[in-house]
């Protein structure tokens, strides 16, 4: 994000203080409940935006060296992501083109070649079939035609992403478009360190984990003794790039930097950004780094779903604190925040969607980042747009 951006976006923050205004929807919509908890929209989901769309899978530090790989499995297709011996960003299915077996079974490491348990055939980490026992008896093969099935993979502004069909694309600028490109670019990601991970398990839809983030109107009861100490709720800006989106939360400390020169302003000190990359993805930036999680349906089904929590932190962080002491200490209040209170009111809000007591959630004029998210999930599944009643 440019400088002229981040003032931009902190005296919007100041005028609404001082004013006791917010960003303003325009109205009130209403989202039907079968968004949440219908098999046929589910079905839906899960093909166009879980099988058939780019999906940021983690940071270029997910993949510090050559020969650094990790696994996922959250597309139904198991998947290996590799840094090859000349730096590159790979993507394969992690099956054996031999007998489908799964090849590679850790999670994350550092290897030249995969070996797969089944037969012991052999994969360089660019791919390739580099070995088979017995070829004498197996019969002698074409090896160039029995690599890893590639992926469409690409590596920008510090994120992973895939396609998951092998068949698909990945268009950067079709994707976030021009300007929030650069945005992200000015953060400099790529230089980023990983620290560590959390997976947090939920008997909700993968939407309601989405919507938590979308509005700060809940800080003053559900934070109301953790992140309403540090922010001023229902106050906030918000940003849309096509499908995507940020939304700027108010530190309580902007009320101390508002009276400084402006040329002490810092985006990070008074407020939060918080990127909205559709379908699943929200980027949280912080003082020590960012914070990446991605919501995941599970069990094919849409009352269930993982949020997964990457935490990662800038390199002058390490000048200052130890790795091992990072790694226990960045993100603990934060991961416990998300678990026992947002994903807690959100799986209430799932149990409550099911009883069929009502028909609708209702988004208020100061959530205009859910109206927006909403209306584009429809639009990109095909449906009709919500209206919008204006009181």
């Amino acid at each position: 994000m440019n400088r002229k951006e981040q003032i931009r976006l902190l005296k919007g923050l100041i005028e609404k203080l001082d004013n006791k205004t917010n960003v303003d929807a325009g109205g009130i919509m209403k989202v039907p409940a079968e968004t949440y908890t219908c098999e046929k929209r589910f079905n839906n989901e899960w093909e166009v935006f879980f099988r058939n769309h780019p999906q940021v899978i983690g940071m270029s530090s997910d993949l510090p060296e050559k020969g650094s790989f990790f696994t996922i499995n959250d597309f139904g297709v198991p998947i290996l992501a590799t840094r090859d011996s000349s730096g590159r960003f790979n993507v394969f299915a992690n099956v054996c083109s031999h007998r489908a077996a799964i090849v590679e079974s850790e999670r994350k490491g550092n290897k030249e070649k995969f070996s797969c348990p089944f037969h012991g055939w052999t994969y360089s980490n660019e791919g390739n079939l580099i070995g088979y026992p017995k070829p004498d008896h197996f019969g002698e093969i074409d090896k160039s035609c029995y690599g890893l099935s590639s992926l469409p993979s690409l590596e920008k502004n510090g994120l992973l992403l895939i396609n998951p069909n092998k068949d698909g694309k990945i268009d950067i600028n079709e994707l976030l478009g021009e300007e929030l490109n650069n945005s992200l670019k000015n953060w400099n990601f790529s230089q980023l360190i990983h620290i560590k991970d959390d997976e947090f398990h939920t008997n909700m839809n993968w939407k309601l984990a989405i919507d938590t983030f979308g509005e700060t109107y809940h800080f003053s009861v559900l934070h109301k003794n953790t992140l309403f100490e540090n922010f001023h709720g229902n106050v906030q800006m918000q940003n849309s790039y096509g499908r995507n989106g940020l939304l700027t939360l108010c530190k309580r400390e902007i009320d101390n930097m508002k009276s400084e020169p402006e040329e002490n302003w810092n985006i990070i000190r008074g407020a939060m950004p918080v990127y909205y990359l559709f379908p699943n993805i929200i980027l949280i930036i912080l003082d020590f780094g960012i914070i990446l999680l991605r919501e995941y349906p599970t069990e094919m089904s849409p009352h269930k779903s993982v949020s997964k929590i990457s935490y990662y932190v800038w390199p002058g962080v390490l000048d200052e604190i130890s790795l091992e002491i990072l790694k226990e200490e960045v993100g603990v209040g934060f991961g416990e925040i998300i678990r026992d209170e947002d994903y807690v009111a959100a799986a209430d809000s799932h149990k409550g969607l099911m009883s069929g007591t009502i028909k609708e959630l209702t988004f208020g004029r100061n959530e205009p980042m859910l109206h927006h998210y909403h209306q584009t999930y429809r639009e990109a599944l095909g449906l009709e747009p919500i209206e919008v009643f204006k009181p």
